[in-house]
């Protein structure tokens, strides 16, 4: 059972996994290398432990506690309870949702684990804003996708703001990164993966016309939003696909293009 700890005090050493939640940058190189990362409101800590993610500490307004009574129960992990301002001092800001949980990260897959027993992946390339890594894992949990690699710049899934934007999806699907980039990409084709890449040039082939959801094995390439795909991944791709446009778009935001083309590549696939 997890212990109720009332901390008065903003500098109490107890509450070091929640200080400045705002500061990106300090954020990604601290949750990484402490082996942490933080989950915010009910349902995405709920969704974190189910996952099978070990809690290392709860951050809860007095509010909060009866309704995490079950999770506090079952967590031996201390609950730290604070008032609203104070958690506002502590994070940098105002904690709405009333819940803040500290979990410990697992050690990431392999992607030559992950390709073994998938036939749909998802291979991102410098996707670095964590709305967009949140809402492609939210689209890749509901449409069917079995994992997802990353290029070594890609954001953290795991960064509060993806895991927030996600809802939690970033703990339904299995994902690791490709230690080198482009080269990374071999062991995708090597596993009998398409490499398709997602991009809007006119030379691409339209996505309903090279019909991804009849090939065995396909690997979708999205790259980041405006820049899209660099070359040299263009260059390591078997095909371009593209979405049509109407009206004069020339493009959609990356997360609403990689939602479309998940479909495509997935349709008539039993989901679970």
């Amino acid at each position: 059972m997890g212990e109720l700890i009332t901390i008065d005090t903003p500098d109490d050493p107890r509450l070091h996994d929640y200080t400045g939640l705002t500061d990106v940058e300090l954020r990604r190189r601290r949750e990484p290398a402490e082996g942490l990362f933080i989950a915010e409101g009910e349902k995405v800590i709920r969704r974190a432990g189910d996952a099978g993610y070990a809690m290392r500490s709860m951050l809860l307004s007095a509010k909060w506690v009866d309704t995490m009574r079950d999770v506090i129960d079952e967590a031996p992990a201390p609950v730290y309870v604070v008032e609203p301002e104070l958690a506002e001092r502590v994070t940098g800001y105002h904690v709405h949702r009333g819940a803040l949980a500290s979990m410990r990260r697992k050690p990431l897959h392999s992607a030559a684990d992950l390709l073994r027993a998938a036939r749909r992946v998802v291979v991102m390339e410098s996707v670095n804003d964590h709305t967009n890594i949140g809402a492609i894992f939210r689209s890749a949990a509901a449409l069917g996708i079995d994992a997802v690699l990353l290029s070594p710049d890609c954001a953290d899934p795991l960064y509060r703001r993806s895991v927030k934007v996600s809802m939690g999806a970033v703990f339904s699907v299995l994902y690791a990164r490709l230690d080198t980039w482009p080269a990374g990409l071999a062991t995708v084709g090597e596993a009998g993966f398409t490499l398709l890449a997602l991009t809007p040039d006119e030379r691409a082939e339209p996505l309903d016309e090279v019909a991804p959801h009849r090939m065995d094995r396909v690997a979708l390439m999205l790259g980041a939003e405006g820049d899209g795909l660099s070359r040299r991944a263009l260059a390591a791709a078997d095909r371009w696909v593209r979405i049509p446009m109407s009206h004069g778009v020339d493009s959609l935001n990356v997360g609403a293009a990689a939602a479309v083309a998940f479909y495509a590549v997935t349709a008539g696939r039993p989901t679970e």
